[in-house]
């Protein structure tokens, strides 16, 4: 009798979903065809990870607990783990063999941690991971050993860190990665060979950066990128081969920077470029006639740069008089000088009105 009060009871536990294992302060909730259980440990003042998980588990949440350290073998007793948010945490370190044995998992969230630096080759078991967020750490050294065996990543979440340089083949094993968000990092600079291998990418992220100069040809491995974000750094020039490669980008934003003027020939080799964004930078004048090399331009940024209104800057007024691509608040683009000319909008020049003086 006493053997089949266990039996009913155990049937009664299996059919309201709960999970063997689960620890004490977690809920656990499984799931038929096939079996497998979600592990939820959200918010609930763990300190430590979990060394009691039920085997079958493929979802983990421990985000916003006080965890500060993964062990070797953490995930060894779930094999089967497909996603595991560990956000804000306070994660210092991560041992090189924490995630070994977990071939499945294909998210990894490590947002908002104290992570500093990441172990060599600290990751390579996770041959299946497509989303790897490492935003809002302290990670300022970037390794491409740290990277080996990601075959398979698609998106790299790294904003937020203190990293300064991003040095040759940084990412080089990612061979599959789509999208890298770099944004409000310290970077200043940037290898010739940084992006080597990411023939795959189609977003970049360098938004809020302090990036000076562009080495001419260092975009030239990102034959598939498709938008480029350059906002809010420190750029004074560009050279007529900083876009080199870039022949498949459609979306450019440089807005924010110190760019006080453009090579004639910088867009020959971006002529797929639908919107391109130069607003809040120092330039005077524009020569009009390159954006006649993108024929698929339809969004044009140009407002809040000091344009001085003399003959240099008749092609661009030309050009806006004849194109049917949409700029930016027309009425935002004004005249800074001559003082005759001040504060008129770009729209309202006429050609006779635009001459250099001696």
């Amino acid at each position: 009798m006493h053997g089949a009060v266990w039996l009913m009871l155990a049937t009664l536990w299996a059919a309201e979903g709960t999970a063997v294992g689960c620890p004490d302060a977690c809920k656990c909730s499984r799931k038929s065809s096939p079996e497998r259980s979600e592990v939820n440990c959200h918010k609930k003042g763990l300190r430590a990870f979990p060394s009691q998980l039920p085997s079958d588990a493929w979802i983990l949440k421990l985000g916003e607990n006080g965890i500060t350290e993964l062990k070797a073998n953490a995930l060894k007793p779930t094999p089967n783990i497909e996603s595991i948010n560990l956000e804000r945490n306070a994660i210092k370190s991560i041992h090189p063999q924490a995630f070994s044995g977990a071939r499945q998992l294909m998210l990894l969230n490590l947002y908002g941690n104290h992570i500093t630096k990441l172990q060599p080759k600290g990751l390579q078991d996770l041959l299946n991971l497509r989303f790897l967020m490492l935003g809002q750490n302290q990670i300022g050294v970037l390794r491409p050993e740290i990277f080996k065996g990601l075959r398979n990543l698609s998106d790299l979440d790294m904003p937020l860190n203190a990293l300064t340089a991003l040095p040759s083949n940084a990412f080089k094993p990612l061979i599959a990665l789509k999208v890298l968000d770099l944004a409000l990092n310290r970077i200043t600079r940037i290898s010739p060979k940084a992006f080597t291998g990411l023939t795959e990418l189609m977003f970049l992220n360098l938004d809020n950066n302090s990036l000076k100069t562009i080495t001419a040809g260092v975009f030239r491995p990102l034959s598939s990128l498709e938008m480029l974000v350059l906002d809010n750094n420190l750029l004074s020039t560009l050279s007529p081969s900083s876009l080199d490669g870039l022949d498949r980008l459609q979306e450019l934003y440089l807005r924010n920077n110190e760019i006080e003027s453009l090579p004639p020939d910088l867009f020959l080799k971006t002529p797929k470029l639908s919107q391109l964004a130069l607003s809040g930078n120092r330039l005077k004048t524009v020569d009009g006639k390159m954006f006649n090399h993108m024929p698929d331009l339809k969004k044009l940024y140009l407002h809040d740069n000091p344009w001085e209104c003399d003959c240099n800057i008749r092609p661009l007024v030309q050009w806006m008089g004849q194109t049917k691509v949409n700029m930016s608040p027309m009425a935002a683009l004004k005249c800074v000088s001559p003082p005759e000319l001040r504060a008129k909008t770009l729209g309202s020049l006429r050609d006779d009105k635009l001459v250099c003086r001696a």
